[in-house]
């Protein structure tokens, strides 16, 4: 453990990894024009779309935690680019289905290839991909998102 993680708090060391993870996401896709953000709705797109139906951009958004104006604004970007389509669900005209472009499709299967990469480097002191540290960290992850936060709720022990 490095100095400046020495009696962290975890609240500390989650924020201190995922910004290392953005912005090691954000350099390594932006050679294909991407953005982290633009990555993580492109990639849930791919994963979404091959699972099932084309999703609307309120599907996307709970899949990917990001507020529905936020994706939306990204998606909107992504469509100017060429990467994804947005059309109007037949059953539903406020809602908007999206689908990979060709295009999109091809930078989307780079990317994830980039990422993987990262993530291969990432977790190695844990054993890989595969190791079983991985998958109990992966577990605690899970976990940890399952927790409904509050902000309004005072915890007993004060600030993390």
């Amino acid at each position: 453990m490095s100095s400046a993680t020495n009696g962290a708090s975890p609240g500390f060391l989650v924020w201190r990894l995922s910004m290392k993870w953005r912005v090691a996401v954000d350099r390594a896709v932006a050679p294909l024009g991407l953005t982290h953000a633009q990555y993580v709705v492109m990639a849930s797109l791919y994963g979404m779309s091959r699972s099932g139906p084309r999703p609307s951009q309120r599907e996307l958004a709970d899949r990917t935690g990001m507020e529905p104006l936020y994706v939306s604004k990204l998606v909107r970007a992504l469509e100017a680019s060429g990467f994804v389509d947005r059309t109007r669900d037949p059953k539903d005209p406020r809602a908007m289905r999206l689908s990979l472009t060709d295009q999109g499709l091809d930078v989307t299967r780079r990317a994830v290839t980039v990422v993987q990469g990262l993530l291969d480097q990432l977790l190695a002191p844990l054993g890989g991909r595969t190791g079983s540290r991985t998958r109990e960290f992966t577990d605690d992850l899970a976990t940890l998102l399952d927790v409904p936060l509050d902000p309004h709720t005072e915890s007993d022990e004060g600030p993390s």
